[in-house]
């Protein structure tokens, strides 16, 4: 047996059988009424049978209203409780943990196929921090519709409960809404949710307040939260180390670690050449982390060798190593690190030369071979990428599913 073979009890008392986890990645499966499809259950039965101790699902939206991509899977109320039962039930027989991740874009909503955009203030989105990536202006959040919110992410949780998944993660990285309120570049209000980082960080501790009063103490929470957001006026890497404090003394079960926003894209591939070098983003935060809560840290972005998997765990500093594209290429990763079948599980995606599309394909690449294992077919990590595209092109010109890009 391995160390990454060893399981991990969480605060709450629930087991993980092991410390390999799937980490979140964009799937854009459900359909028309946002309720997840035979292709996303299916896929999900592969990876159930992939020997990872925790699977983390796309994201999940708490409001058919905040929709981040037109094929978001809602949650909102019971309509869709026997779809859901069947994809939590993917994992049944196995020791596999099955968390969604649940969301609200904020300004991060896709102004195409949302009425309004609505944010802890009224900050537009930028692009490559140079100008605004959408048309519409989000609005400032009223009170009340901040309360409705966070209401939202307590009973969507309590649903998913109920459909017999086995814990959820709070989205709080990337620039979405919990990021948003986190940030004081995209949060300038002046009342008690903005302002001082204790204000800033109001919002997210009544979201896991509110989670944790509908489904009880046994159910596991867990956030994924920004290490900083690297870029200038925002939530700072000292200040992320405070939250991490104030959701450890909350008694919150994982606290995954990710970083950046995508105006300043940290998760999607740039990083410095000292951390290259390493082979893994964030670990230096993760150190610094692992000094100031005993709260069980997962580390995504970046891993690749099981050497260097091995080590991190070693080390104590990282609890859970979070692998999220790989596992779309090795659907059965964990069973082949732990059997030493896989030792290097880096994917490559070949380059079109055209700056645009070979963005686009950090993403859309990876959803089609989602798509592919929900189909039943192998995996094909020499996918063209020029064909990917010119299926998704023709997709958004026939309409079939709006738009999907920013």
């Amino acid at each position: 047996m391995t160390i990454l073979q060893q399981e991990m009890i969480l605060p709450n008392g629930t087991k993980l059988s092991n410390r390999i986890a799937k980490s979140a990645m964009s799937e854009n499966a459900s359909n028309k009424n946002h309720e997840p499809t035979k292709t996303l259950i299916n896929a999900y039965k592969k990876w159930a049978q992939g020997g990872a101790g925790l699977l983390i699902t796309g994201n999940i939206m708490i409001d058919s209203k905040a929709l981040g991509e037109p094929r978001n899977v809602v949650v909102e109320d019971e309509k869709h409780i026997l779809l859901l039962k069947k994809w939590a039930e993917t994992v049944k027989g196995t020791q596999t943990h099955l968390w969604p991740q649940i969301n609200h874009p904020g300004r991060q909503a896709m102004e195409q196929i949302n009425s309004e955009l609505m944010a802890p203030s009224a900050v537009p989105l930028r692009s490559s921090g140079r100008k605004n990536a959408t048309k519409k202006i989000p609005r400032a959040l009223l009170e009340n519709e901040i309360l409705d919110i966070i209401e939202r992410f307590g009973t969507t949780s309590l649903i998913l409960k109920k459909a017999g998944f086995t814990g959820v993660q709070i989205h709080g990285a990337h620039g979405y809404l919990v990021s948003q309120f986190l940030s004081p570049h995209t949060n300038i209000r002046e009342d008690k949710w903005g302002g001082s980082l204790e204000n800033r960080a109001r919002f997210v501790i009544e979201v896991y307040r509110s989670i944790r009063k509908k489904v009880g103490a046994d159910f596991p929470i867990g956030i994924k939260l920004n290490s900083a957001d690297f870029q200038k006026g925002g939530f700072t890497e000292e200040e992320s180390m405070e939250v991490v404090k104030m959701l450890s003394k909350e008694g919150i079960d994982l606290i995954e670690i990710s970083g950046g926003t995508y105006e300043a894209p940290a998760m999607m591939g740039k990083r410095k050449e000292s951390t290259e070098k390493r082979e893994v983003y964030f670990m230096e935060y993760i150190e610094k982390a692992r000094t100031i809560t005993k709260t069980p840290l997962m580390l995504t972005g970046g891993f690749r060798t099981s050497s260097v998997m091995e080590q991190a765990v070693a080390s104590n500093k990282v609890d859970i190593i979070g692998i999220a594209r790989p596992f779309a290429i090795f659907p059965n990763i964990a069973n082949d690190i732990f059997s030493k079948k896989l030792t290097d599980c880096t994917t490559q995606i070949q380059k079109t030369g055209v700056k645009a599309i070979d963005g686009a394909m950090n993403i859309i690449w990876y959803e089609s071979q989602i798509k592919r294992l929900g189909k039943g077919e192998k995996p094909n990590p020499k996918l063209s990428p020029w064909s990917v595209f010119i299926k998704y092109a023709w997709l958004i010109v026939s309409k079939k599913l709006f738009f999907l890009f920013i």
